[in-house]
């Protein structure tokens, strides 16, 4: 492989990840959300990261790559304690896929975006079905 396709590479798997950011709610909310994102995709969480509130008094907020290249289907959905709020950001594309994903699992509705030239962020706000 050349550099030129080598860097078309690069760029295309950069393409399909997505940065999600969960707070504000229970950790073991935040430990349901990224068992779902992990069962779904490839994610740099490893299932033995747990999250865990900092001991500090500022919110405390969980963050993951996920890598929609390949989905999975997640078989039923989960139950959470409260609804969770995710920000999500990558391309079109691939904030689709990762919002689709997480429908396997829970009600999930877009609360809020920002567009970008290639990018977007959105506020998802999941839910039990």
């Amino acid at each position: 492989m050349n550099s030129t396709q080598e860097q078309q590479a690069a760029e295309n798997h950069h393409d399909q990840e997505v940065s999600v950011v969960v707070s504000d709610c229970p950790e073991d909310d935040a430990r349901t959300v990224f068992d779902v994102l992990r069962a779904a995709f490839t994610t740099d969480r490893s299932s033995a990261d747990i999250p865990h509130e900092a001991a500090s008094k500022r919110p405390t907020a969980w963050t993951a790559t996920v890598d929609v290249s390949e989905t999975r289907t997640v078989s039923g959905s989960v139950t959470l304690g409260a609804p969770v709020t995710a920000e999500v950001q990558g391309g079109y594309q691939a904030v689709d896929r990762l919002r689709q994903g997480l429908a396997d699992a829970f009600a999930v509705q877009v609360v809020g975006t920002v567009s970008g030239d290639q990018e977007e962020e959105v506020r998802l706000r999941l839910d039990n079905k």
